[in-house]
């Protein structure tokens, strides 16, 4: 299939690159040149800009992925991408949008005769090879025309062990993309999942944390252990019940530097933690450990701790996200 992407940043690019591994071609644009030239040299098309993509897609329907931040620059776009399409094309968004955004778009790109699908993606810097976790709101029949497209993105059964009793539920969840429901389902079940990630991570950085302190000289001498963070990070990977790929950059990130020296702690928050804490207070659903999280990383701009430091690896691990400079 042929599908024009727009934003080739850390994810777009691969997204791209994943997609014509697969077999299929992508028509690119970003707003800087040497990205599209790069893109260029692996195989895509490149566009000088929005209309010319439009132009480059052949057949229909007309699809357009985009990978931009959420805000203005992801409105602006589908605004203009909205005037150049025709009945029945299909605008993607990749990115990170408020899931209320995503229906108030829908609703307006339907009235134009446009379809549009919000997809929640994970994968971050690794999505390439490990493949991307999708999560998809809209018309089902976009989602079910696209399938190729999706199914070339996510990571496959690999070699995780499947799941019992599923035989009567969809198959593509175990393929590890999804229908999540209408308009904004995509992006609200992926919001959730930062929101979730966002406590696992806080846990696991004040648990390093107290490993670390527990060679403070304010405890009783025989009560103080010089520990090892990062064989204990290694020791937990292999059967503990809290192995994860969480643990696993963590685990790397202490074997490079045991005092995790080059980050300073300050831990920004990308928007969805926020709109998690929204949602539960929406729905009158206490969520103490992921509104502690949240409140944690506000903190973190203020005062860091080596829980922060443990965060902040992470977060460069996973996602490629470098600290913002300390505000003084």
């Amino acid at each position: 299939m042929q599908i024009g992407v727009v934003g080739l940043g850390r994810m777009g690019a691969n997204i791209s690159r994943r997609l014509m591994r697969a077999g299929h071609s992508t028509v690119v644009w970003d707003a800087n040149p040497a990205s599209v030239q790069g893109l260029g040299s692996d195989g895509a098309i490149p566009a000088s800009g929005l209309a010319d993509m439009v132009a480059k897609l052949t057949g229909a329907p007309k699809t357009i992925w985009i990978m931009l931040p959420h805000g203005k620059i992801t409105e602006d776009t589908i605004a203009q991408l909205a005037g150049m399409m025709g009945p029945g094309d299909i605008i993607i968004d990749g990115g990170n949008t408020y899931y209320k955004d995503d229906v108030r778009r829908g609703r307006e790109l339907a009235a134009k005769g446009l379809r549009y699908l919000d997809v929640g993606t994970s994968g971050g810097v690794w999505g390439l090879e490990r493949g991307y976790c999708l999560m998809i709101g809209g018309d089902k029949a976009a989602l079910d025309h696209l399938d190729p497209i999706f199914k070339a993105l996510a990571p496959g059964l690999g070699s995780i062990e499947r799941t019992g009793g599923r035989e009567h539920l969809d198959s593509r969840a175990e393929q590890g993309y999804i229908h999540a429901g209408p308009v904004g389902a995509g992006h609200f079940v992926k919001m959730i999942h930062n929101g979730i990630e966002y406590g696992m991570m806080q846990a696991m950085a004040e648990g390093f944390d107290i490993l670390k302190g527990r060679a403070s000289a304010k405890l009783p001498e025989g009560e103080r252990y010089d520990l090892n963070t990062a064989d204990i990070a290694e020791v937990w990977r292999r059967g503990s019940v809290v192995t994860s790929w969480l643990l696993d950059l963590t685990a790397a990130a202490l074997a490079r530097d045991e005092q995790l020296s080059s980050f300073s702690g300050v831990v920004e928050d990308s928007g969805e933690g926020r709109w998690t804490i929204e949602a539960a207070i929406e729905e009158a659903v206490p969520a103490e450990v992921l509104a502690a999280s949240l409140f944690t990383r506000f903190r973190s701009r203020q005062d860091h701790t080596f829980a922060e430091k443990v965060l902040s690896a992470m977060r460069l691990g996973f996602g490629g996200h470098v600290e913002a400079p300390k505000k003084e």
